[in-house]
């Protein structure tokens, strides 16, 4: 089979797990994907199959698009909620005192060309070694801050107050190489209480939407009945 299939990714899985279990429904020798998503995120991720391989290069710069969610005055281990706790105590919690004016103002600041500093726990590779490994060893390495492009970052909703649970929800449209979770730390920091990103979902990358995805319960049932070819963008 020759082709692209826009998968929502099923939170849990890895985008090398979501690959090859189409590998195995399609008996396709060659399955491949643009745009790792994190195993707790969902959304859209574009599967190539058979020749369709060998277009992937030109679609990794794609913009991506994301709604998610911050929850202020607590932080991980990782930026994100498959961490560990550092600060456990609830006080500190407690205490924040932050206005919704607050995070716009820093939402627009970090608006437009920024340099991010690749977070430890990620793939990216230094020396040949993914990151995420030699953080899981304790090991922390220097990595040199990177220029990315965030187009557009707002409050995903009007509400004019924060929740006492102190989550945000925001929408970012952003470059290549977008650390959502080092956004979130980065601006957790500024605020003074810490944050962490405790939920995401891609909803576009590139030309690829949310609305035209299937999910794999969807595409099992497919790849079952024979049909799973139909839903396949032909290269």
């Amino acid at each position: 089979m020759d082709g692209i299939l826009v998968v929502d990714k099923p939170q849990g899985w890895t985008s090398f797990d979501v690959c090859a279990k189409l590998r195995n429904l399609t008996i396709t020798k060659k399955v491949g994907h643009s745009g790792t998503l994190d195993p707790m995120a969902t959304g859209v991720l574009p599967v190539f199959f058979g020749k369709a391989t060998k277009l992937i290069q030109g679609f990794m710069t794609d913009d991506k698009v994301y709604i998610g969610e911050m929850v202020l005055g607590i932080t991980t281990d990782t930026g994100d909620a498959e961490g560990k706790i550092r600060n456990p105590k609830s006080e500190i919690r407690n205490n924040i005192e932050i206005k919704i004016s607050e995070i716009q103002n820093l939402f627009k600041k970090y608006t437009g060309e920024i340099e991010q500093t690749p977070p430890m726990f990620s793939a990216k590779k230094i020396n040949g070694q993914p990151l995420y490994k030699l953080a899981r060893k304790g090991i922390i390495v220097e990595r040199q801050p990177r220029k990315v492009s965030i187009y557009e970052l707002r409050l995903s909703s009007d509400d004019t107050s924060i929740e006492t649970d102190k989550r945000i929800q925001f929408y970012v449209h952003c470059s290549k190489g977008t650390y959502i979770r080092q956004l979130v730390v980065d601006i957790g920091d500024e605020l003074g209480c810490g944050a962490h990103l405790s939920a995401l979902r891609r909803i576009k990358s590139g030309k690829f939407t949310i609305e035209e995805a299937i999910d794999m319960d969807t595409a099992i049932q497919l790849a079952g009945e024979g049909k799973l070819h139909d839903r396949v963008q032909s290269i």
